[in-house]
């Protein structure tokens, strides 16, 4: 059996001498990192994180989302931490089905999972996932750059003999084999990284919504195939309250992606960034490059330097869209196409707006609303076409269970007919993946004329918002 990792972190020092910091979190109380660990903080990479709003735009609307993805990635650590642990214990306990993780591993698993969001650009997911101007931080050719680039958090972390370890956990590594577990525990679909980011973005944002820590002591890894698993049997018998727990824990995340990640003003505030980037990256004033050593407001600031020589046009729209996101004059919802009300046309949809050369299609769609309501107002108005990609998913459902009756360990997915709750789930995250049209005015008759306008341009597409005169 491996070695229990032990909870007073001695490593790298003689016995007796403390080698180890405290860190006092409003989450979790009390983190102890190692010395190796303080040295990856102290890097340049680590501290632009400190930036990184683990929100983005969302502090727009929940003012004390402020926190950081700095802050996260030391509270992913320490409930790696608490993983390691109750699978320690289980493999304690039954050590011919489960396998603990020894110390040397958990110091692996754990710098893994500080630095697993090193990569984040400010208000990524604006950028990348919503309107997929970059590819997704995690990437395996980011995290190469990052950590391979000569960089002194990729230089640190070969110093300290982990970097191919470590590379490998965040799956960039080139062909290097770890255990399944040890990527499950920083980044699966119940790991360390979702049950940080739960806790601590109820807590800065206020919303009375907890995940029972309880969860984490049903963890375990199994023996026979090395994954991190939870198990729903007990004599044969399905565990309900654990089950129960779980399912909690998904619908938690549910409310969070309808409340906050996908507020219909964190999007429109998101919206706008994108498109200063979009406006930037097509007169040639920056490349994604530009954006690996920003923080969220140095960002800000270059969109608004970077087009000092563009043409006046590009930089007279950047800046304004800078100006008004920094002003908090977000743009109004004029249309609003759910996919309860487009099943049948969203696939058509995401293909001619989000797929590769999008940008080209929505542009156009904009400037043809924008004329149009110019022509019948003499208005002239900002339109933004914002199609999300066809991702909305309970990812989490593929967290691996042992089912009484059902031999090995298999995704929680494949049991959702016995769960009636978890389908439900599946279903309402679909149903999240909204369409809109955005226009830059408060005057509600511009505004009417825009839905009009926009109406006709999707004529495919049903909307289900209506803008009402005060």
């Amino acid at each position: 059996m491996r070695k229990k990792f032990p909870h007073a972190l001695h490593w790298g020092g003689m016995s007796g001498r403390k080698r180890y910091s405290v860190v006092r979190d409003p989450v979790h109380g009390d983190i102890h990192l190692t010395h190796e660990e303080m040295r990856v903080l102290d890097t340049p990479q680590m501290q632009r994180l400190r930036g990184v709003k683990q929100l983005g735009t969302a502090y727009l609307v929940y003012p004390g989302a402020v926190h950081t993805r700095f802050d996260h990635s030391i509270g992913s650590l320490h409930v790696a931490q608490r993983i390691v642990d109750a699978a320690n214990l289980s493999a304690e306990l039954d050590p011919k089905s489960c396998v603990g993780v020894s110390e040397e591993e958990a110091r692996v698993v754990r710098l893994a999972a500080l630095v697993h969001d090193a990569t984040h650009v400010p208000f990524g997911h604006s950028i990348e996932d919503q309107d997929g101007i970059f590819g997704r931080h995690d990437l395996p050719y980011r995290f190469k750059q990052l950590l391979s680039g000569g960089t002194a958090l990729g230089a640190t972390l070969k110093d300290l003999g982990v970097l191919e370890d470590v590379l490998a956990v965040l799956e960039a590594g080139d062909g290097r084999v770890v255990p399944p577990c040890w990527r499950q525990i920083v980044g699966g679909t119940i790991a360390s990284d979702i049950l940080d980011y739960l806790a601590r973005d109820a807590y800065f944002t206020g919303l009375r919504l907890s995940v029972d820590e309880r969860v984490v002591s049903y963890l375990k890894v199994d023996r026979a195939s090395g994954n991190l698993y939870i198990d729903l049997a007990k004599h044969d018998l399905l565990r309900e309250d654990i089950l129960s727990e779980v399912v909690r824990m998904l619908e938690a995340r549910y409310y969070f992606s309808e409340r906050v990640y996908y507020h219909h003003a964190k999007v429109a505030a998101g919206a706008l960034v994108a498109r200063a980037v979009e406006a930037a990256l097509a007169c040639g004033a920056v490349k994604e490059a530009d954006f690996y050593d920003k923080t969220d407001e140095s960002v800000l600031d270059l969109l608004e330097r970077s087009v000092e020589k563009a043409p006046r046009q590009s930089k007279d729209r950047v800046r304004s869209l800078v100006r008004r996101f920094r002003e908090r004059r977000l743009p109004k919802r004029a249309c609003v196409f759910p996919r309860w009300e487009n099943e049948a046309v969203q696939e058509s949809l995401v293909q001619r707006f989000f797929a590769p050369g999008g940008a080209k299609a929505r542009a156009e769609s904009e400037a043809r609303i924008a004329e149009l309501v110019r022509f019948a107002t003499g208005k002239e108005v900002e339109v933004i076409v914002y199609c999300p990609a066809k991702s909305m998913q309970l990812k989490e459902a593929r967290m691996h269970v042992r089912w009484p009756g059902v031999s090995g360990v298999r995704p929680l997915s494949e049991h959702a007919a016995r769960v009636p709750r978890l389908a439900d789930l599946e279903r309402a995250y679909r149903e999240l993946w909204k369409f809109y049209v955005y226009a830059d005015t408060s005057d509600e008759a511009v505004l009417q004329k825009v839905q009009e306008v926009a109406r006709a341009e999707f004529g495919e597409a049903k909307n289900a918002y209506e803008v009402k005169a005060r």
